[in-house]
């Protein structure tokens, strides 16, 4: 019999396939006692639980198990100015924020967890033009620091590789023959791995997140000094 970590199980997974089949409030009422038994409660336990590795990989990042705006993703989805009108996310988010980051566009460490849709990120998403701008310049003073973080043998083990939108033409003032230019070109400084249903649910996975996370260190490091945070 598989043994499984206490954080996440199937039984989250189930709950997801059974939510995007009946994605209503009724439905969700009904269930609501299986969302908070198999999704929230141990959700926020492994972020509890994820404190002390956190803090010794950054003491400036922060993992806070809080029902309502703590690492935790709510549940509920922004539908204001959406075509798609369903009221839940099928999905979970765990995001262990800066401890200076106003929203969710600072660096962070992010875990998706959906039915056949399951990944670690590091570094930040859609950032703000100016903040954009801190990192290509950062890039640009510091070549060598940029490429050796992308080199580290931990990242590439893990299965880390860059994604994200990317500009069509350079940003103003990068200069497109640049040798980084391909970097420079990104919106996005998100690095993105992989994982499987099975991975998250073993019982070894709180301590494969926790290296995981350890590997993109220097890119991390890189990404949160260049916005003017320490690390």
């Amino acid at each position: 019999m598989a043994k499984y970590n206490p954080y996440i199980t199937p039984k989250l997974f189930r709950f997801f396939r059974d939510l995007k089949k009946n994605n209503d409030r009724d439905w969700f009422q009904a269930n609501k006692q299986r969302y908070e038994d198999d999704v929230r409660d141990p959700l926020l336990a492994f972020i509890d639980e994820f404190t002390g590795p956190l803090y010794k990989i950054s003491p400036h990042y922060r993992a806070e198990a809080k029902k309502v705006g703590g690492s935790l993703f709510r549940i509920f989805r922004d539908i204001r100015f959406a075509k798609d009108k369903t009221p839940y996310k099928t999905h979970a988010g765990v995001h262990f924020r800066h401890e200076n980051a106003k929203d969710a566009h600072a660096p962070g460490f992010y875990l998706h967890i959906a039915p056949g849709e399951v990944f670690m990120g590091a570094g930040i998403w859609h950032p703000e033009t100016a903040v954009g701008r801190q990192i290509r310049g950062a890039i640009i003073e510091h070549p060598e620091k940029w490429k050796k973080a992308m080199k580290s043998a931990a990242f590439a083990r893990h299965g880390f590789g860059l994604e994200g939108d990317v500009y069509k033409r350079p940003p103003a003032g990068i200069d497109g023959e640049h040798p980084l230019i391909a970097d420079l070109m990104r919106k996005d400084f998100i690095a993105l791995a992989d994982l499987t249903e099975k991975e998250v649910c073993a019982a070894d996975f709180p301590k494969v997140f926790a290296a995981m996370c350890k590997s993109t260190t220097a890119y991390m490091k890189f990404l949160t000094e260049a916005v003017g945070q320490p690390f």
